[in-house]
């Protein structure tokens, strides 16, 4: 473990001694002996030295002379800089709209800003929106983003960057994949409006339309470029002496207390999660982000701080409803019981280091929709699986769950739950491909179930399985009152509970876990770090939605 304590431990030992002897020390003689012994021995600890990099010289605070029960004051006038490295892959992709890369991602949240934040409750505060204003029916938006807004360079945010950005977060097709085309599932149309704001037009009614908005907000000409500008705290430079994260100055957000001080932060290029967990322990690396979910995640061993970060990745069960051998899976009580079969917590511990959740519902158990009580009634219980399958006609040949190859860890889970159900007496045989085969062949129905992951958006929508245009909906899983029950949810977050039940009983989908991500920090670094999902150095303006909206405009109410 890296080690930058300032006095050596020597030194504080001699002065920690010293306090205690001379408050009980009543003969003068014994005082003036103390005395004599300890400035002997401090001038032995600052000639011997204590080991760090820069050698200096002891200044007393007076601490040694309080007398018992007395409180030191604080002298922060001195308090060292902060002073680490971070590390990022400088060959994979940079720009926030289109990385999916965890270890650059990290970075992201000292350059960029949305209009809103998101913290780790799932709570949106505002960052770039100055106001919004919401139309009675809650399905047209309107927002405007802060008047002094500028990027690292100087110019200011328009709302034709805004504009530019969401149109170019809302695209996900074969020559661009957008990291946050999810998140436009029931946005229509996104257009200026005449007094300087964007106007959001969705085709249903939402609770917090500003949980979707975190997406970072990029310069117009530069939403295609390999290292856009932003609008944070810092800006990426690049020269001889390699990459850094540099303090803006000129931030227009003035000078903030931030979890971060540094005036630059380094950049060394990662290989390998391997070679970032080394940089970490034996290096002058801070600050790194890790997924213990991913199939190279290399365990770290010394002394740290830990940040257990939700992400919003489901690992569920997917069934075959429409092409299953022999209708296996038309049935709805079928299909539940296999909630009862997987050992959630098991899957946790065995296959991704404890760092996930295990749901038995299919929103994360981080956020504030998810009822724990409800869960309760979908949780492991084998005895209700082995119940249900005592009744079933089971199929001629063997159920065929499908899994992508690729994701190794997923792999293990397939192969684990298929041995699971075999030991139950179901006859379940795990077909394995690559991602190009397992994507024709989940297309083509030629399958019973299988292992998926999905990214859910922050305010957990599952229009993506259940609607008729969702992009999950193949095979039987589309169902109109699931999906309005999706909408209901969305207008108001107290039908989740609803959305929730219907989905479990109905059991289209099986919830197993919801993945996290890890922030490990040099012990002490970066203490009051709250990460959230996407954000890893999350920070607020002092702003909330509540104090930045609008009053509601009616029709029959004249405008000021």
């Amino acid at each position: 473990m890296k080690n930058k304590t300032n006095l050596c431990h020597s030194e504080a030992k001699g002065r920690r001694i010293f306090q205690r002897s001379f408050a009980f020390a009543q003969d003068d003689k014994l005082r003036r002996g103390l005395v004599f012994l300890l400035c002997l021995s401090l001038t032995v600890c600052l000639f011997t030295g204590c080991g760090s990099k820069e050698e200096t010289a002891y200044v007393p605070t007076g601490d040694a002379l309080l007398m018992e029960g007395e409180e030191p004051t604080e002298d922060l006038s001195n308090e060292a800089p902060q002073e680490f490295s971070m590390v990022y892959y400088p060959k994979r992709d940079l720009n926030p709209l289109t990385s999916h890369d965890y270890t650059n991602r990290s970075i992201m949240s000292l350059i960029y800003q949305g209009l809103f934040a998101v913290d780790r409750n799932y709570t949106a505060v505002p960052i770039l929106c100055k106001s919004f204003r919401v139309s009675p029916d809650s399905k047209t938006w309107t927002f405007y983003q802060e008047e002094g807004a500028t990027f690292s360079d100087g110019t200011p945010l328009t709302v034709e960057d805004v504009l530019a950005t969401y149109e170019a977060a809302r695209t996900n097709n074969s020559e661009y994949s957008s990291y946050y085309a999810g998140r436009f599932t029931h946005i229509r149309e996104i257009t200026p409006t005449e007094d300087g704001g964007i106007s959001i037009n969705l085709n249903t009614a939402f609770e917090d339309l500003c949980l979707l908005l975190d997406i970072p907000i990029l310069k117009a000409s530069e939403i295609h470029a390999e290292k856009p500008l932003g609008t944070g705290p810092y800006i990426l430079t690049e020269s001889l002496a390699g990459s850094q994260l540099r303090k803006n100055l000129n931030w227009w957000c003035g000078e903030r207390k931030m979890v971060v001080s540094a005036e630059s932060i380094p950049l060394v290029s990662a290989q390998s999660d391997t070679h970032i967990r080394d940089q970490f322990e034996f290096e002058d690396v801070g600050i790194v982000c890790a997924n213990p979910c991913s199939d190279s995640y290399a365990d770290y061993r010394c002394d740290y701080e830990l940040w257990d970060v939700d992400n919003g990745i489901m690992l569920y069960l997917g069934f075959n409803i429409t092409y299953a051998q022999e209708e296996f899976f038309a049935d709805a009580s079928v299909r539940k019981a296999f909630t009862y079969a997987i050992d959630r917590q098991e899957l946790v511990d065995t296959f991704y280091n404890g760092f996930a959740q295990p749901a038995s519902l299919p929103a994360s158990p981080s956020c504030p929709w998810y009822s724990k009580t409800l869960a309760e009634n979908y949780a492991f219980n084998p005895m209700k699986f082995i119940d249900t399958l005592s009744r079933l006609k089971q199929p001629k040949e063997p159920l065929r769950l499908i899994v992508n190859k690729d994701d190794s860890v997923r792999l293990k889970v397939a192969d684990y739950i298929a041995a699971t159900l075999n030991e139950y007496g179901l006859n379940v045989e795990v077909k394995k491909y690559d991602t190009a085969t397992f994507t024709a062949v989940f297309y083509a129905g030629n399958f019973d179930f299988y292992v998926g992951q999905v990214r859910l958006s922050p305010n957990m929508d599952l229009s993506s399985f259940y609607g008729p245009l969702g992009s999950l909906h193949y095979n039987g899983t589309d169902d109109a009152a699931a999906y309005s029950l999706c909408k209901d949810a969305l207008a108001n977050s107290g039908n989740y509970y609803n959305l929730h039940q219907r989905a479990m009983e109905d059991a289209k989908i099986i919830p197993l876990v919801f993945h996290r991500y890890n922030v490990y920090a040099e012990r002490g670094l970066v203490t009051d770090l709250t990460p959230s999902r996407d954000n890893v150095f999350f920070y607020t303006l002092d702003k909330t939605c509540e104090s930045i909206q609008l009053e509601t405009i009616y029709d029959d109410e004249p405008v000021a």
